[in-house]
């Protein structure tokens, strides 16, 4: 018996769950003592309201070490098939250069970092993302570009919304060329049918005589098609000018190394993906896609756009640019409901142009374009009939209807994937991995008995197929950047350059309220960069795609086990996107029982920014719904508004706990309120952190709710993407979750594919698996627990010297306290003092801390968020960062510091500013650097000083700084 225990005791040491969470058993009493609760359970029963209790725990596999369960997730990797992939169809095989895929891609510094709102401590990743910007303007040759979209598919629906808005013409029509992307063309059915877009496919040798004919709003055409072929569009472009419309090309972005970009062309805007620079196929992603416009369309060109301005010393520095054009501002009138990006993936692609150069990317294309011409040349040797003239990497082939299935089979057999291109076609993609080997094989499979493989020697001259008149010679990648680190040396040392830069969680806490930065565990990270997952195409055939397909059926059973639903799709690439499938769920299950006129969507005020401009998306009307004076839902306003609208009621959308950070004691009353009225409850799911094990929004009244993986289940943030937004359903609501038609998933009741792959940002999904696997339910619960008792212990010991809003602190009879995060209320500080919430903010970098959401969801407040995995040591530095600034604050009160010249107005404090002979200030550069004795130790230097954002919007540029600027300015 002893031994058995011993054994045990050992056992235990693999334990994942301690290592998880920050606060240790003796922290925790500590945090208690401070709040004044007897115990953790007697906390969450103060906090989180009776009636919404879990009445039974999740039924989830008992927690694993981090090993056997990186061998568990092995062996279902193993039952993917990872071949050579020739499918193309906009996913392509890549070589990741090393530096970057060990410097970026797996870097913490780079992939725990967060969305670059804070632009002082984000110069290191926008500079990289600036980079990106100015990569795809001078490929597309366009004049701007945002920082990322979340794939081409999506990318061009926003393209088609952009030309619906921006455009002059009045018509509905939306036409789409014959050899666009097959997922591209499901994604625009999907996104147009609310917004009363009629989208038609047109032949694109037809589309002038279409247009001349019946004029449409805008033209997507794809360049090069989608079975290779390269045409000239500019008589295209030209016909739909005249008709009044705008002209989307989607192109291949290493493709416009060699040809003429569509700028040139005279397209409007331009769209396509980046994933084959530098990024595994990933089975469909992530991938940065991106979007470029013509200077006209700037200011409605949705998602993130990073631009320059200068800050308080006069220096360049960088920042998100034009955000008055962002959902979260703009909400119900919003051109986008996009609130991320693929800013990781972006950065890979924008230094995988930095090492290799205009030149490297040019030798890139050539080498594909030549093996391509050399392939097409030798099936024509064999006899063997191939359709178009002119192509860059794609070859289609003419095999007949009856032979079509078996050359396929044949080709699986030898180790690769053809793509079935029409019943009695195939096509055949090369890519930047394709050898000399591969040209054989290919030629191999076509050939007859006995028939003598044509000669790579004899070939060696053929000429790339890419007709003259569309030949590039315009130049590219001209900014230095892209000219000065092509040895892995300088490579290196740029990457660490830029990471050194920002502050990410590598380095210190995010203490963001609604953006839970927990810790994102190297264990979860490891399988995302294994082949078994990282080389295999979306469109693959399904037995391929065996080991992801077991993945979804675990990771969706289990996220059904934490959210108390009984269906999910994990198509949506965001959470935003998750929220517009939810709702147009509820869309198609109201039209199925012939009320397709409910249209009317319930917000409260206190609602996400992207809840407003998701169902202005899908076609619904927002009708704002008020909030008490304790942050709930005012139930007197709500009963009001579902009465006026009973007849129109679609749906409600409520946060919860809500962005107030308070959990509604009404909220089953909320939803039953709703349901009464014909509605169907939307729960979002950013704050589920403060639920799993706890409660379940699927067993307390809700019938849709988007997850944030990126958030609750341990994806990182990315700086800013990639994210996942899983939409779970109740049972009814199950026939009605996303289709993806392309890849033969759905059933006639499903809304259509709201991404471009099957499984949307499938390559980072075993994260997710990873952090269930290792918690457990007992694990997922207590990491609840401790988010809610690290916020609340944040709350007792700020109570004293800031506002609280909403929130009574915790009463043994009246329970209270907060959720998973607290409001420090600012404004009465500010109107004391001049010292507001963005001064508190700045002052915080030079403590050492990102600071917490700014200004959301209450103007003039901070939202801070420890979540559980940040330890009571880190907490008690927050905490007495916090206490010192109150006390800086204190002194420009009592009259020790101008209110006008202090510590907090002039920060964040730069080494370079300290270091001048002149210090004007009446406070010490002591005071200025090292506020507390600790940073002594540990100092995070900010780069730049404030940013200057007034400046950066009235003078917009969004591209990288020509360098005789960048020097002017450091003089």
């Amino acid at each position: 018996m002893p031994a058995l225990s011993a054994l045990s005791c050992l056992e235990n040491l693999a334990e994942f769950g301690p290592r998880h969470l920050g606060p240790d058993s003796s922290d925790e009493q500590r945090m208690l003592a401070v709040i004044g609760s007897p115990s953790r359970a007697a906390l969450i029963d103060a906090v989180v309201p009776a009636n919404i209790r879990r009445a039974a725990p999740m039924d989830l596999p008992a927690p694993t070490g981090e090993a056997a369960a990186l061998a568990e997730l092995k062996a279902i990797a193993a039952k993917n098939r990872v071949l050579t992939s020739h499918i193309g169809c906009g996913y392509f095989g890549t070589h990741t250069p090393g530096v970057i895929l060990r410097n970026i891609l797996e870097n913490p510094a780079w992939y725990t970092a967060y969305t670059p709102y804070q632009a002082e401590i984000s110069q290191g990743r926008m500079e990289a993302l600036i980079n990106f910007q100015t990569m795809v303007c001078d490929l597309s040759g366009m004049a701007i570009a945002n920082a990322s979209m979340l794939d081409e598919a999506t990318a061009a629906a926003e393209a088609m919304t952009l030309a619906a808005r921006a455009g002059k013409s009045k018509s509905t029509r939306f036409v789409v060329a014959h050899d666009v992307l097959p997922q591209t063309l499901d994604v625009l059915h999907t996104r147009a049918a609310p917004l009363g877009i009629t989208v038609e496919q047109v032949h694109a040798t037809e589309i002038a005589a279409s247009v001349a004919a019946t004029p449409a709003f805008g033209v997507l055409l794809q360049y090069p098609g989608v079975n290779g072929q390269v045409r000239d569009l500019r008589p295209i472009i030209d016909a739909v000018h005249a008709a009044g419309g705008l002209a989307i090309v989607a192109a291949d972005l290493l493709a416009l190394t060699l040809l003429v970009s569509p700028g040139e062309l005279g397209a409007d805007i331009a769209c396509g993906s980046t994933q084959r620079f530098g990024m595994p196929m990933g089975a469909g992603g992530p991938h940065a896609a991106y979007l470029a416009t013509q200077d006209a369309y700037k200011r409605s060109m949705p998602g993130r756009l990073v631009g320059v301005s200068v800050d308080s010393h006069g220096h360049p520095a960088y920042r998100l640019a034009l955000q008055t054009r962002e959902q979260h501002i703009r909400r119900e009138k919003a051109t986008s409901n996009i609130c991320t990006a693929q800013v990781l993936p972006a950065v890979v692609a924008s230094m995988f142009a930095v090492y290799h150069g205009p030149q490297g990317l040019k030798r890139i294309a050539q080498r594909i374009a030549t093996y391509t011409a050399i392939l097409d040349a030798g099936l024509r040797q064999l006899g063997v009939q191939t359709v178009h003239t002119t192509t860059f990497d794609t070859v289609l082939v003419v095999v007949g209807a009856s032979q079509r299935d078996a050359l396929m089979a044949a080709a699986v057999a030898s180790g690769r994937n053809l793509r079935a291109a029409s019943e009695d076609a195939v096509g055949i993609s090369l890519d930047e991995t394709t050898t000399r080997a591969d040209l054989q094989a290919l030629w191999a499979l076509f050939a007859t008995q006995g028939q003598v493989l044509p000669s790579l020697e004899a070939l060696a001259g053929t000429a790339p197929l890419i007709p003259a008149e569309l030949r590039r010679t315009s130049a590219f990648l001209t900014h230095p950047v892209f000219n000065a680190h092509h040895s892995e040396t300088e490579m290196l040392r740029y990457i660490r350059r830029l990471s050194d830069k920002d502050l990410a969680l590598d380095r210190s806490m995010i203490p963001l309220g609604s953006c839970t930065m927990k810790l994102n565990a190297t264990a979860e990270m490891i399988p995302i960069t294994w082949p078994e997952f990282a080389g295999v195409h979306p469109f693959a055939p399904a037995d391929q795609l065996a080991g992801y397909w077991a993945l979804n059926e675990q990771l969706t059973g289990w996220l059904c086990q934490a959210t108390g639903y009984q269906g999910i799709s994990l198509q949506p690439n965001a959470g935003s996107q998750g929220e517009y499938a939810g709702l147009l769920v509820i869309k198609a299950w109201h039209a199925s029982r012939g009320e397709a006129h409910r249209s009317i969507c319930l917000i409260p005020e206190s609602a996400h920014g992207t809840n407003p401009a998701s169902a202005q998306m899908a076609g619904m009307q927002v009708v704002v719904t008020k909030c008490d004076v304790e942050g709930n839902i005012d139930l007197v306003d709500l009963r009001a508004k579902c009465e006026q609208h009973r007849d129109q009621l679609a749906a409600i959308m409520i946060t919860y706990p809500s962005t107030y950070g308070v959990f509604d004691t009404h909220v089953k009353a909320i939803c039953a309120l709703v349901h009464e009225h014909g509605g169907r409850v939307y729960v979002d799911g950013a704050n589920m952190n403060a639920l799993v094990g706890v409660a379940a929004p699927g067993e307390f009244g809700g019938d849709v709710s988007h997850l944030n993986l990126h958030k609750t289940f341990c994806i990182p943030h990315g700086g800013g993407g990639p994210g996942v937004g899983p939409v779970c359903v109740v049972a009814d609501l199950v026939p009605f979750l996303p289709a993806h038609r392309t890849a033969g998933i759905g059933t006639a009741q499903s809304v259509g594919a709201v991404s471009a792959a099957p499984l949307g940002n499938a390559a980072v999904l075993p994260i997710s698996w990873m952090y269930v696997r290792l918690m457990g339910a007992e694990g997922l619960k207590t990491a609840t627990e401790v988010a809610i008792l690290s916020a609340n212990y944040i709350a007792a010991r700020l109570g004293d010297a800031y506002d609280i809003h909403f929130s009574g602190g915790i009463d043994s009879v009246k329970g209270g306290g907060v959720a998973h995060e607290c409001i420090l209320d600012l404004r009465p500080l500010k109107d004391a003092t001049g010292i507001g919430a963005e001064d508190v903010a700045k002052r915080l970098i030079d403590y050492g801390f990102h600071a917490p959401t700014l200004s959301f969801p209450v103007a003039g407040t901070l939202m801070v968020e420890p979540t559980e995995s940040e330890p009571l040591i880190e907490l008690d530095r927050f905490c007495d960062a916090m206490l010192a600034i109150r006390q800086e604050i204190a002194h420009v009160a009592s009259g020790l510091l101008p209110r006008e010249d202090n510590p907090l107005k002039n920060a964040p404090h730069t080494a370079e500013s300290l270091l001048k002979i002149d210090w004007p200030h009446p406070y010490s550069r002591e005071t200025a650097a090292y506020p507390v004795a600790s940073l002594r130790q540990n100092k995070y230097w900010s780069p730049v000083g404030r940013v200057d954002n007034v400046w950066g919007d009235r003078n917009l540029f969004c591209s990288c700084v020509p360098v005789g600027d960048a020097q002017n300015s450091a003089d």
